[in-house]
């Protein structure tokens, strides 16, 4: 079955003012749209066509550029979108806030970080905090469409959470200032969805 265009747990407007609504139109509806249309493309008529979105990205080394590259666009937006709410923002709390505390020392340190990795990823691409093969939390970034998950990723992890670095995701609103839209981006986070992912998987 081909792949399909998630819709989003809210309306385009809901992230408003952090993220305006026409940046959430073309970013979900256009750019997202056009990763599931060109992976539905990549993958016809090969072996890669009957296996999930999770098989492809987990084997990102083994398949062609163009799977990689739209696999990893499909997997990365529909977790980011998942990872925003009208109602996040704050501080996580119970153990993922704990464990971010003793990681990095204060949830003020380790935002520093994560915003230090994002806004230094050249280019495109993505900064992650994840839980790592030895089942500590990391901050890393990946390039392009690229996420820990695959297997060629430099560091590989499970994503807690995720931020696109993409000109895209926030040209619109905020021209070429990155860290304007990294200070928008933490009045959205979804800390719950963080947290569940975090004691499910650590």
């Amino acid at each position: 079955m081909a792949f399909q265009l998630p819709s989003l747990p809210y309306e385009h407007s809901a992230l408003e003012p952090y993220i305006d609504t026409l940046t959430m139109e073309i970013h979900h509806g256009k750019h997202h749209q056009a990763y599931v249309d060109n992976l539905n493309k990549a993958i016809a008529g090969t072996p890669h066509e009957n296996k999930t979105l999770v098989e492809l990205v987990a084997h990102a080394g083994a398949i062609s550029t163009p799977v990689r590259n739209n696999a990893g666009g499909h997997w990365n937006h529909s977790f980011f979108w998942e990872s925003l709410s009208p109602a996040g923002g704050g501080a996580p709390e119970g153990a993922l806030a704990d464990t971010i505390d003793a990681t990095f020392g204060s949830f003020d340190q380790f935002q520093a970080q994560f915003n230090a990795a994002a806004i230094s990823r050249f280019g495109s691409g993505w900064a992650w905090l994840i839980l790592n093969q030895e089942g500590t939390l990391q901050i890393t970034s990946t390039p392009n469409q690229d996420n820990p998950l695959m297997d060629i990723a430099e560091v590989k992890g499970i994503p807690v959470i995720g931020v696109d670095v993409w000109e895209h995701a926030y040209y619109l609103k905020y021209q070429n200032k990155r860290a304007d839209y990294l200070g928008a981006y933490w009045n959205l986070l979804n800390w719950k969805q963080a947290s569940q992912l975090y004691t499910t998987n650590k």
